[in-house]
């Protein structure tokens, strides 16, 4: 059974930073697709970050590029979010997914089978 178990969020300023982890355990991750989405408000959750865990490869929404960075630790089976410049907007419930599907479709909710609990982030103006 697999595990996610987000952490990390917080109340920042506008420009702050902020650290997610996502503690993984129940199977080895070598294989997986590792994710982070985020669900604001009354909106639906979007796709933020994903990393293939065994090549490093990442992908990111246009939104938060060249200030998000994933990142993924092969020892403690840890993902990563380091969040810079952050913005007003980034606000929402940051969530962990991960997948052992193969799939190339990152932004897809539908493509991750296992989720964490979430941690909030929110971004004061």
């Amino acid at each position: 059974q697999v595990q996610l178990v987000e952490s990390g969020g917080g109340l920042v300023q506008a420009g702050g930073s902020l650290r997610l982890s996502c503690a993984a355990s129940g199977r080895t991750f070598s294989r997986s697709v590792m994710a982070w989405f985020r669900q604001a408000p009354g909106k639906e959750r979007e796709f933020v970050a994903a990393i293939r865990w065994s090549a490093g490869f990442t992908y990111y929404t246009d939104s938060v590029k060249g200030r998000f960075t994933i990142s993924r630790e092969n020892a403690t089976n840890t993902v990563y979010l380091q969040m810079n410049s952050l913005k007003p907007e980034d606000t929402a419930v940051y969530y962990c997914a991960a997948t052992y599907s193969g799939t190339y479709n990152y932004i897809r909710v539908r493509s991750y089978d296992y989720w964490g609990q979430g941690t909030r982030v929110t971004v004061s103006s």
